[in-house]
């Protein structure tokens, strides 16, 4: 019997195949009636209202394209802290799991007429369980779809090393999608990248380009890096910033940068810097009672902001977040963490589906995958 599904992995970590998959099931959904949506194995995971445990990405996915599988079926196997030790135990064990996915997959297919299964992270993920995805996207008898970045010799090093794994389990690779592709490149990728995979007989299906927006940190994920919580503007957990700016300048210096939808990370007892930007954003109220400055404040030290400072700010609604570490430590903080597409994060995930659905061939795509 035909397959209506494909397997999609990336090649590494932090590839963005999640901000893909979101593009590939909106354009799916232009062309199919039913599209379904399976994470068979997944590791981070959040809770429901309901308390079920689910993958974080098969929670977005259903409710931003309001999908009607069960987060069970649509999620069938957790690995958290502690599974790899219990697995290795033998309490628990892989035909058990393979089962639940297996079940899982005909139920979801048995509804929809085209069926995403994502895995996690690369192609060798889930191997110390006996559930890579290379090896589950065999036992679903899928073929696979590998999202790679966006450039050319370490890219296509990557997917040597992925499609070794899935020739090991008799997998084969459909297609791949390069992500993050800088503009300035984007031809000589292409051009080369198709060369390149040419040996394999491998068709490039979509070249993504690089959006800065798309890794731009919001207030939430600076909640969630720092461990706290708004002390002002709390409606602005999802605001984001174009322009991020730690200032250890003098006053004069500052107030002649002061920008429109800027972060600026200082410390607490700068109160100079505060009340500047403070009255910034007051004049520029005045000046267009309808917009603001659109800022932001990480304030740091060891000493809190003062209960005036924090008053202040409350009224003007600026989102501000108090760490207790430096300055530059948060500034390194902020430059190595990763940003994660968030369920309630609207602006992003509209802006992730817009510009991969626009430069993915889906017509490609499925004659790759034989579903047209």
């Amino acid at each position: 019997m035909k397959k209506k599904a494909f397997f999609i992995a990336a090649t590494g970590q932090h590839v963005g195949k999640t901000t893909t998959c979101l593009g590939l099931i909106a354009g799916l959904k232009r062309r199919f009636k039913n599209v379904g949506f399976i994470k068979p194995v997944g590791q981070e995971h959040v809770e429901t209202e309901s308390g079920v445990k689910v993958d974080k990405d098969v929670f977005l996915f259903k409710e931003h394209f309001s999908l009607k599988d069960a987060y069970g079926l649509m999620s069938p196997v957790l690995i958290p802290k502690g599974f790899t030790r219990k697995f290795l135990d033998g309490k628990v064990v892989t035909q058990e799991l393979e089962e639940k996915i297996e079940s899982s997959f005909r139920d979801v297919s048995a509804n929809c007429d085209c069926l995403v299964v994502e895995g996690t992270g690369h192609v060798g993920v889930g191997s110390i369980v006996g559930l890579s995805n290379a090896k589950v996207a065999a036992n679903l008898d899928l073929k696979m779809i590998l999202v790679a970045s966006g450039g050319l010799g370490s890219s296509f090093d990557a997917l040597a090393v992925n499609k070794a794994l899935c020739e090991h389990y008799g997998v084969e690779v459909a297609g791949v999608i390069l992500n993050r592709v800088h503009d300035d490149k984007r031809e000589m990728v292409l051009k080369y990248m198709e060369k390149a995979l040419a040996d394999w007989n491998i068709p490039i299906l979509g070249c993504i380009p690089y959006d800065a927006f798309l890794s731009n940190p919001s207030m939430k994920d600076f909640e969630i890096l720092f461990g706290a919580t708004l002390l002002s503007g709390e409606e602005h957990h999802m605001r984001h910033f174009r322009h991020i700016r730690l200032v250890a300048t003098s006053l004069k210096n500052f107030r002649e940068l002061i920008l429109p939808e800027q972060l600026i990370i200082t410390p607490a007892n700068r109160e100079d810097i505060i009340l500047a930007t403070l009255t910034k954003h007051w004049d520029t109220k005045i000046a267009t009672p309808k917009e603001d400055l659109q800022t932001g404040m990480i304030l740091t030290g060891l000493t809190p902001p003062k209960q005036s400072i924090v008053e202040a700010l409350i009224k003007a609604n600026i989102p501000m977040i108090y760490a207790p570490v430096t300055s530059y430590k948060a500034m390194e903080m902020i430059t190595s963490y990763t940003v994660k597409i968030r369920t309630e994060d609207k602006e992003k995930i509209n802006e992730a589906i817009g510009l991969v659905e626009n430069h993915i061939n889906f017509d490609d795509l499925l004659k790759a995958t034989e579903l047209a």
